[in-house]
């Protein structure tokens, strides 16, 4: 009789896996910091920007001192390699950043050797190509259509002004602050009372009527002068109107004093992520 064969009992405990601990070497730190550098750049650069309001020439809509974060994809010229972003036209009512199509000495901002500094501006969007325009006691009215009014400034008695409220009544040469070649054009843009928006341009105004000068003051804006449109706020300060474009390193150093000194009594909290329209 043969011995039974022994078998060794086989142990149902797995086994205990190594732990293995790596640290990130610095080669791939700095390759992490890069790639996050590289994403926020690409985001800032094509996609969105950051703006600060420096006058009161929208208010109450946007404020002195908000901080925007601007939308520079949506009202561009469609690219074809980026297919799946969507597109549009610059519509009326749009709040919508711009370079001005004209320097004014004087009025715009210059470097210290005069160079003029070309800061994009923020206004509402009133008449596309084609449209007729023109202004009843402060009512804008466009192809013959009253506008709503809600986000503007009211027209009254006290602060009733022909140039700016019966606009294209009175010429822009009779208007402090108009450009010479606007005030010299002017009147091959009229027809019948109308001032009828020419192919390629827009005509832009402040929701600040009576304090903003727009293209009332210096014209139409031309398609490619358009940066994009702000989408909300993400930080909002108090400032004074005009106080944010002062120029030079005194005025910039006293205003980073400020802000570290003020930084909680005079931000609006309330306007964090407030929505611009």
């Amino acid at each position: 009789m043969r011995p039974a064969t022994k078998i060794s009992p086989v142990s149902t405990k797995p086994a205990a896996s190594a732990k293995i601990d790596r640290e990130e070497t610095p080669f791939e730190a700095l390759a992490s910091i890069c790639s996050v550098l590289v994403v926020g750049l690409f985001i800032m650069t094509f996609l969105a920007q950051n703006y600060v309001i420096p006058s009161g020439s929208m208010e109450n809509t946007l404020l002195v001192g908000d901080h925007l974060v601007v939308d520079q994809i949506t009202l561009k010229s469609p690219a074809s390699w980026m297919p799946l972003v969507r597109y549009r036209e610059p519509s009326r009512g749009d709040i919508v950043v711009f370079h001005k199509p004209v320097y004014q000495p004087g009025i715009d901002a210059a470097d210290a050797d005069g160079t003029p500094q070309y800061t994009p501006l923020v206004k509402r969007l009133i008449g596309v190509p084609g449209d007729h325009i023109h202004l009843r006691n402060g009512i804008v009215i466009v192809n013959g259509v009253a506008q709503p009014a809600g986000f503007a400034q009211p027209t009254t008695t006290d602060n009733f002004n022909e140039f700016l409220d019966d606009f294209p009544a009175v010429p822009p040469a009779a208007a402090s602050g108009s450009t010479e070649s606007w005030a010299a054009n002017f009147s091959s843009y009229i027809q019948a009372g109308d001032l009828v928006v020419p192919p390629g341009m827009y005509f832009m105004m402040g929701d600040n009527r009576h304090n903003s000068l727009d293209s009332r003051y210096w014209g139409f804006v031309p398609r490619a002068n358009i940066i994009g449109r702000p989408l909300f706020n993400y930080w909002s300060f108090k400032a004074a109107d005009g106080q944010l474009e002062q120029t030079g390193f005194g005025p910039k150093l006293a205003w980073i004093g400020h802000v570290l000194v003020h930084f909680f009594p005079d931000t609006r909290w309330k306007r964090t992520l407030h929505v611009a329209r």
